[in-house]
């Protein structure tokens, strides 16, 4: 059975963003993180990522194909595709979902091939996989720096009914992972 596994970086004080909207001090050791098997080990378990838009224009969306660490189908969350898709091949493709949630992540997990859909990027997007019921574990890697002003992970969103059974906890580096299965 595929599971949907959400994943998100946060700051020690809860943010996924500073105050300019970068991510980028959560990510000093990012080169290096690919390497380990911690990471080595969430990419052969993905079938399928699922993102917003946001997260999948924070990068050049051209340069996917053959570096991202996720080279599997990927679902935009989006109310708007872009008029020109970006570069696919036989091993990551684009598929942008404007019919809501609910279909991106059944799409999702079709595409996923008994694997996992890994839900990363956006907060917006994370928040509401788990405000929906939609997501069976959370995984929460905290970097050791405090930004002190930003977007929270779990500001604005009432989570009270999802309760948290604490799988695992790992070490990578400066970060420490945190992975719950949730039960609502």
């Amino acid at each position: 059975m595929t599971k949907v596994i959400v994943g998100m970086t946060i700051s020690l004080d809860g943010f996924a963003a500073d105050r300019n909207g970068s991510a980028g001090a959560l990510y000093p050791d990012l080169e290096d993180l690919r390497d380990t098997d911690y990471m080595q080990a969430m990419i052969r378990e993905t079938g399928a990522v699922l993102m917003g838009k946001r997260a999948f224009e924070m990068g050049d969306p051209d340069s996917y194909v053959g570096t991202y660490e996720f080279q599997v189908p990927i679902f935009v969350l989006t109310h708007e595709p872009p008029s020109i898709p970006p570069k696919q091949d036989e091993h990551l493709s684009f598929t942008f979902v404007t019919d809501g949630l609910e279909s991106a992540v059944v799409q999702a997990t079709r595409a996923a091939g008994g694997r996992a859909v890994t839900v990363i990027g956006g907060v917006s997007v994370v928040r509401a996989v788990l405000a929906a019921g939609l997501a069976d574990e959370l995984r929460i890697d905290v970097m050791p720096v405090l930004l002190g002003a930003g977007r929270r992970l779990f500001e604005d969103v009432d989570l009270s009914d999802v309760h948290l059974e604490k799988l695992d906890v790992h070490e990578v580096g400066a970060r420490t992972s945190l992975t719950f299965r949730l039960q609502t």
